[in-house]
């Protein structure tokens, strides 16, 4: 793998999780939300990746035999997440029904701030391996000078 690939995987990476950190940004800035101008409760939102093959070099003929092919991600769709909408029981509530419960967002903060954490530290592992790619190709440069 050149150094470019590297580069390509890692930074579809990057791009993946950033839009996952702005979904997830959203689920939380939402969780009070009862009232959307779809109707009903702010339903959580999820990203669904998918793996893309990443644009061979000028030897890519070549490695495409030794690799099995090296595949970047990309957001594929935003999804409804379907689990249902949690009652709870405030009669004063302007969108209570006439039994006094308000449908909530069914957005679980503790399942958010997980997914928060994983995003971060996949998106932080993907800068590292740039890094890692970055000072491989500086030591082979110092290397190519002596």
């Amino acid at each position: 793998m050149d150094f470019f690939t590297a580069i390509k995987i890692s930074g579809s990476g990057l791009s993946a999780q950033r839009f996952r950190l702005n979904i997830i940004s959203s689920n939380l800035a939402n969780i009070q939300t009862t009232r959307t101008p779809q109707g009903g409760p702010y339903r959580r939102k999820d990203v669904v990746f998918e793996a893309v093959p990443m644009p061979a070099s000028f030897n890519g003929i070549l490695t495409d035999a030794i690799r099995s092919g090296l595949e970047g991600v990309r957001v594929e769709k935003v999804v409804n997440d379907p689990t249902p909408f949690k009652l709870v029981y405030d009669p004063g509530h302007p969108d209570a029904d006439k039994n006094g419960y308000v449908k909530m967002p069914n957005v679980n903060t503790v399942e958010e701030m997980v997914n928060l954490i994983n995003a971060t530290r996949t998106y932080e592992a993907n800068i590292a391996a740039i890094d890692a790619a970055k000072n491989m190709a500086l030591k082979a440069l110092e290397i190519a000078n002596r």
